[in-house]
């Protein structure tokens, strides 16, 4: 599986960013969607998850309210949609995706994704 993330910039607090992740290869097999970000000096966090049939979502506690998670199964694709941005939204965005599973889970930890695009720079300017 390939994921291609894209959508970052910069921005002033306040403002929104909308993130694209777009999968292609065995996508037949993706049971779960995620999106990850990792700040400078910072490990990897987990941002929101999606399962497979997209009833499920699962959002960490400091973006609840602002995040918003989207897809599009048929053209494998997910969206981040970024609201009221914050300083300490600043970081490095990753989507990953996991093959297999159960299809109304939400997979929320770094060991269970498999696959990782290469990262796409959300800068949040004060």
């Amino acid at each position: 599986v390939q994921l291609q993330a894209s959508g970052g910039g910069s921005v002033q607090a306040g403002g929104s960013l909308r993130l694209s992740c777009a999968a292609s290869g065995r996508t037949f097999s993706i049971y779960g969607m995620g999106w990850f970000r990792q700040a400078p000096g910072k490990e990897r966090e987990f941002v929101v998850g999606r399962s497979r049939d997209g009833r499920n979502t699962k959002y960490t506690d400091s973006v609840k309210g602002r995040f918003t998670v989207s897809g599009d199964n048929a053209e494998n694709t997910m969206y981040l949609q970024m609201n009221s941005l914050k300083p300490e939204d600043t970081a490095v965005y990753y989507c990953a995706v996991k093959l297999g599973g159960i299809s109304y889970r939400v997979y929320y930890t770094t060991r269970e994704y498999e696959y990782w695009g290469q990262g796409t720079l959300v800068t949040v300017s004060s």
